[in-house]
């Protein structure tokens, strides 16, 4: 348990499913946690676990990426990013004549040794979703597990204030 928070509730998994609104089209989702400010609530992440759909098998290349982040974004983020908690991708490098799938994400489940992957401080989480070389819109789907804490006023405004300033 983080240094200044108090645990709440027991370890939840909270589901997603985020759609591109048309084809190779970046969409963004939003996650409410429910979170009350007044009792300086955070959600707490342990694990993430995201599954892309599937990019289409066509004589050129196509991806379908995704990212799960505590901000809202304007693409796809990446690792680099401090509010990015997790990241997928599947591609199919292809042409007339042959095609490979690649599948790359960010670790699903942390080591034995990390507390936590990250805090949420304010009310939802973000996913975002985009497709490239498809004819038809893909999205992902997928779950965050983690649990409710309260932070003492000094480690709250600075979550809150950390995540904001840096959205």
């Amino acid at each position: 348990m983080p240094q200044g928070l108090k645990q709440t509730s027991s370890v939840v998994a909270i589901g997603f499913s985020i759609d591109e609104s048309a084809a190779n089209t970046f969409t963004q989702g939003s996650v409410d946690l429910n979170l009350s400010p007044l009792d300086r609530e955070v959600f707490v992440v342990l694990a993430v676990n995201i599954d892309p759909e599937s990019p289409d098998l066509s004589a050129t290349p196509s991806t379908t990426t995704v990212s799960l982040t505590t901000t809202s974004q304007t693409a796809v983020s990446t690792l680099a990013d401090s509010n990015c908690l997790a990241v997928a991708q599947q591609r199919i490098q292809a042409d007339a004549t042959r095609a490979v799938a690649f599948q790359q994400q960010s670790l699903e489940t942390p080591p034995a040794t990390l507390e936590y992957i990250g805090i949420i401080a304010t009310n939802d989480f973000f996913v975002q979703v985009t497709g490239a070389g498809n004819t038809v819109a893909k999205g992902v789907s997928g779950k965050v597990y983690g649990y409710r804490a309260r932070a003492d006023a000094s480690i709250y405004s600075a979550l809150v204030q950390s995540e904001v300033l840096s959205a």
